[in-house]
């Protein structure tokens, strides 16, 4: 199971928003270790992956330290522990991503501009590797970190924006690199569909630049080894606001969206063509399809224990998704799996940019990384405009909400109408595949709320509410 972490990490780690351990005394054991080499004097960095041994999740966790023989007060805010060394001197350990040394030894490593290519423990147990995403311009600049520090009130994730030179001592554009702090085994769907899209030179995504993927043991699984992603940089965007806070002003202030959602809605296209291109697509069989729909069957099932009022809406909710089992399907392939305004941005001269394709965080990563219909997408970005009119209707009571409604059905419209521009697939809002995957996430909308944020609950009821409605007067109309 690995050697005891040392106390202070089972301290320090109870205060980061990242550790998703629910045990509350937490006992770490480090089943993986690595070095990265730095040529800053008095300071050594290892990267450590450590597991909870207290709590039945055994969940796993990225820890990069940084060890200084002298105080850096500029990191005090990332000072994990003072230890006495053997030598009878005291060494300072830091949050590594808020130390520039880790910094820069990380995008050498990521760039290979070391002599060996794999870092290995003491004990070789531990493989990692960096990797160069030789599909940009960033990585050919040959580029050298000049400043670095660390996004703050992420997640799951510390990110840190390295500011860069070129070998020309220029300015070029600034990288965000992901740490990612929960690990798992299996590859990061950021990491292998943003590669495939940058190989398949898709102009949709920011230029990722490389990564860091490692074999660990893991005594877990049956074979006693697990292997997965654990670093990944790409472009990065400063002062471009996504589309969730444009959209929000632009309701706030009564301005219509239709434009931008029209334009959106072709990029949201153009990315699945990018991916239909770049990585394999699957006949959607009948055994495929009844296995989907079940999925959304037992989540909705599931989801009536934490909002008992889903259960009055059972009868139509379950007719909606056997409708999608009526008509034809897409082929599946890969997909961004959470899309929403939150996760593009409007760069000047780039158009419409799409980040994360890590897929819902709830969901497991290998489950993430399956193809799914290009219709989830669609949904999700649907949903993404019903919480721009119920965010603003919340903050200015006194703005009229048939106004909101309204300002979000036209905004729906022009996605879809731009969507199907591009892709040739026509949607509207009574689209029986498409009803069935915005029901599917407005159900997975109310447990999150409720478990969250319990009085935004009316907001994802009222959109499974819509939906069932809708459905049981068309079917009225038809009998």
């Amino acid at each position: 199971m690995g050697e005891e972490a040392p106390e202070y990490l089972n301290r320090w780690v109870l205060s980061q928003r990242w550790f998703s351990s629910a045990s509350r005394s937490p006992v770490l054991r480090i089943v993986g270790r690595w070095t990265l080499p730095t040529p800053h004097p008095g300071v050594e960095i290892q990267c450590l992956l450590v597991r909870d041994t207290a709590g039945q999740e055994r969940a796993l966790h990225q820890i990069p330290l940084t060890e200084r023989t002298v105080s850096m007060p500029s990191l005090a805010d990332a000072l994990i522990a003072i230890k006495a060394h053997r030598d009878g001197t005291s060494r300072f350990v830091y949050d590594a991503p808020h130390d520039p040394a880790y910094a820069s030894a990380l995008l050498r490593f990521m760039l290979q501009q070391e002599s060996a290519p794999d870092f290995v423990d003491v004990s070789a147990t531990t493989v990692v590797q960096g990797k160069t995403i030789e599909h940009g311009n960033i990585s050919a600049a040959h580029p050298t970190v000049i400043g670095s520090h660390v996004l703050v009130g992420e997640q799951s994730n510390t990110s840190i924006i390295f500011e860069l030179v070129d070998d020309e001592l220029e300015l070029i554009r600034p990288v965000i690199c992901k740490v990612f702090r929960a690990i798992h085994h299996g590859d990061n769907p950021d990491v292998v569909v943003q590669s495939a899209l940058a190989r398949a030179g898709s102009r949709f995504i920011p230029e990722p630049m490389g990564y860091v993927a490692a074999e660990w043991p893991d005594s877990i699984r049956f074979d006693g080894r697990a292997s997965g992603h654990l670093v990944f940089a790409q472009e990065f965007f400063p002062d471009v606001p996504d589309a969730w806070r444009t959209a929000l002003l632009a309701a706030t202030a009564g301005e219509d969206f239709t434009d931008e959602a029209r334009r959106l809605g072709r990029a949201t296209a153009g990315v699945h063509s990018d991916l239909a291109a770049a990585l394999p697509t699957f006949v959607a069989t009948p055994r495929i399809m009844v296995a989907l729909v079940t999925g959304m069957l037992d989540r909705f099932r599931r989801a009536i224990a934490d909002v008992p009022d889903l259960a009055a809406l059972r009868t139509d909710v379950e007719s909606i998704f056997a409708r999608a089992l009526t008509v034809p399907w897409p082929r599946l392939q890969h997909i961004h799996g959470d899309l929403h305004l939150g996760q593009v941005l409007d760069v000047p001269e780039r158009g419409w940019i799409m980040l994360d394709f890590e897929g819902e965080p709830l969901r497991t990563v290998a489950d993430r990384g399956l193809p799914d219909a290009p219709l989830r997408d669609v949904a999700g970005m649907l949903r993404s405009f019903s919480y721009v009119a119920g965010t603003v209707t919340r903050a200015h009571p006194e703005q009229d909400p048939a106004r909101l409604s309204a300002w979000a059905s036209a905004s729906r419209r022009a996605f879809l109408q731009g969507y199907g521009e591009t892709s040739q697939r026509i949607c509207d809002d009574h689209d029986p595949l498409l009803d069935a995957f915005e029901l599917d996430k407005a159900i997975y909308e109310t447990v999150y709320e409720t478990r969250n944020r319990p009085d935004w609950l009316p907001l994802p009821l009222g959109a499974v509410q819509r939906l069932a409605t809708s459905y049981a007067r068309s079917r009225n109309d038809h009998d």
